[in-house]
């Protein structure tokens, strides 16, 4: 069953949900990757349907993968402190993955794999139309902005970006998860977190003057890592 058309629903609130939740059970069963065979269930999204700020991570881990909901363990709990820093909270944000089943291991994901699941965050994206998307670590940011700069270089610059026809504004932050592993991090994540409030009360650019990236982007040009690298966080 295709999922329903926003523009039918004239993006009301309860439109964006009622597609998002269809979409959701459209691709429950979703079997185009390898990481279909070991995992628990397909980790959609969650989160405010009608929000300006989108966050997308990398891929579900353990806790995430036998709860069914996104950033539930240790590294959700840090992007719930670092969201309640700016005065949000997790109901007033959408969140996703880019890849909706866990890689065995927590291995980082491969990029045959993002290709085969790209696609429904691409709708996810156009079922909200949030103004900001936040991307966490590499993958996402990789994967969102067709380059292949990595995150150390690019964190906390917000950039301009058309996409599904809309500008929107793309900020690359570390992963949460990175401030797990590097304390010394959890500053920088603090600081680039403390740009957000402008950015949503800004008004999007001319979508002349703005980046144009269409959906799909090549996931095997843009987010190719060597096998070995593991925790593409950085």
């Amino acid at each position: 069953m295709a999922a329903a058309d926003p523009a039918s629903l004239g993006l009301t609130p309860a439109g964006r949900r009622s597609a998002l939740e269809a979409y959701a059970t459209e691709i429950a069963p979703c079997a185009r990757c390898r990481l279909a065979e070991g995992r628990t269930q397909v980790v959609f999204g969650t989160g405010d349907p009608d929000a300006n700020l989108m966050f997308i991570g990398e891929a579900p881990g353990f806790h995430e993968d036998k709860q069914g909901f996104p950033f539930v363990g240790q590294a959700g709990k840090l992007l719930d402190k670092l969201l309640g820093g700016i005065g949000l909270a997790r109901e007033d944000v959408y969140i996703a993955n880019v890849i909706k089943c866990r890689p065995p291991g927590n291995r980082d994901p491969q990029a045959d794999e993002i290709e085969a699941c790209e696609a429904h965050l691409f709708r996810q994206l156009e079922l909200v139309e949030p103004r900001l998307v936040a991307t966490l670590g590499n993958f996402a940011t990789k994967l969102l902005t067709g380059k292949p700069h990595g995150i150390t270089r690019v964190h906390g610059r917000p950039q301009e970006a058309t996409v599904g026809g809309r500008t929107v504004t793309l900020y690359p932050l570390y992963h949460p998860a990175a401030a797990l592993y590097t304390p010394a991090m959890l500053r920088t994540l603090e600081e680039d977190f403390a740009g957000i409030p402008a950015l949503i009360g800004e008004e999007p650019a001319p979508a002349a003057a703005a980046e144009v990236i269409r959906f799909p982007v090549s996931a095997a040009s843009a987010v190719a890592t060597p096998p070995q690298q593991q925790l593409g966080l950085f």
